[in-house]
């Protein structure tokens, strides 16, 4: 596993070779990831991948079978309660009592945090997430994106440091995720908190996301910097031509720095520099070797999208 830290912050989180099975099922296997302070950090994967398993391992909602999570410089094991009340978290939906408003729900959460909230912080928190005006309206008349704001405010209501949010997205119409993603970032860079986001959308982390982890098949294949990782200037190259054999011939013999060469009746994809891609194409074409289309994407962005499919 590839690691790119950023060794200047404070670490957060630190989660070190968690492991979790059910009946024999491998949910979790070697999991290791830091989170350092402001970060949003990404928790990308396909679903079923084992995103929710360790976020819950996390919060401890169910215990992993072993491994170690340290939390602000704490052991959770140890110091369960003490790090948890700095938590804010959203895991699946978020419930509230339905025939009460947004404000007296929050009042409510407020007394079983066990923090003293004034109104006014209330009210604060209700504009913050972009609520002021409906505060009054009872939950059970909020849209899904409303009803994911209102979690937000729940997560916040004790003031913690860290917020954990497990596919706040889902199910979202796309102004509702422009609105949720905003509300991240403003958490971040307004509120100074630290972010763990979870989704299993590569272009949803990388609009919020300064660091990441990809997790597949309960395990962590790669974490680093958001746009080191996805701004690599390697690409996978996809060539649709009308004789490939003669075209994959040249480009063994004249371009030494390919790999992952794959040859179809019809196309040839392999990985390269993107800079070497139109001088590939120009010496092709001057070889009179027809090319119908190109085709070109990030070589994490072309790993994830196969991630995906061989999920399905």
């Amino acid at each position: 596993m590839m690691h790119c830290l950023n060794t200047m912050s404070e670490m957060v989180v630190s989660v070190k070779s968690l492991n979790k099975s059910f009946k024999g099922f491998k949910a979790l296997e070697d999991v290791s990831f830091s989170v350092y302070k402001n970060d949003v950090f990404g928790f990308l994967g396909p679903n079923g991948a084992g995103k929710s398993t360790s976020l819950r391992c996390m919060l401890s909602l169910i215990e992993a079978d072993d491994g170690h999570i340290e939390i602000f410089g704490k052991s959770l094991c140890k110091n369960r309660f003490e790090v948890l009340s700095n938590i804010g978290s959203i895991i699946e939906k978020p419930d509230f009592y339905k025939y009460l408003s947004a404000f007296k729900n929050l009042e409510i959460m407020a007394r079983i945090s066990g923090r003293q909230v004034s109104k006014s912080e209330i009210e604060d928190i209700i504009r913050f997430v972009g609520l002021n005006g409906r505060e009054k309206s009872k939950f059970k008349t909020y849209s899904h994106g409303m009803k994911q704001r209102l979690g937000i405010a729940q997560a916040l209501m004790h003031n913690p440091e860290l917020i954990i949010l497990d596919e706040p997205t889902t199910g979202l119409d796309p102004q509702g995720i422009v609105d949720i993603r905003e509300l991240i970032i403003k958490l971040s860079k307004e509120q100074g908190k630290t972010v763990i986001l979870s989704s299993h959308q590569l272009s949803e982390i990388e609009m919020i996301a300064n660091r990441m982890v990809i997790i597949n098949k309960g395990k962590s294949i790669i974490e680093g910097d958001v746009n080191e990782l996805l701004n690599s200037s390697q690409m996978m190259v996809k060539f649709s031509s009308d004789n490939p054999a003669k075209f994959c011939n040249f480009l063994t013999k004249e371009f030494s720095d390919i790999a992952d060469l794959k040859v179809t009746d019809s196309e040839i994809e392999f990985e390269v520099n993107q800079e070497r891609i139109p001088e590939i194409n120009a010496f092709m074409v001057s070889h009179k070797i027809n090319i119908s289309g190109i085709e070109h994407k990030r070589k994490l962005e072309d790993y994830f999208i196969k991630m995906i499919q061989n999920e399905k």
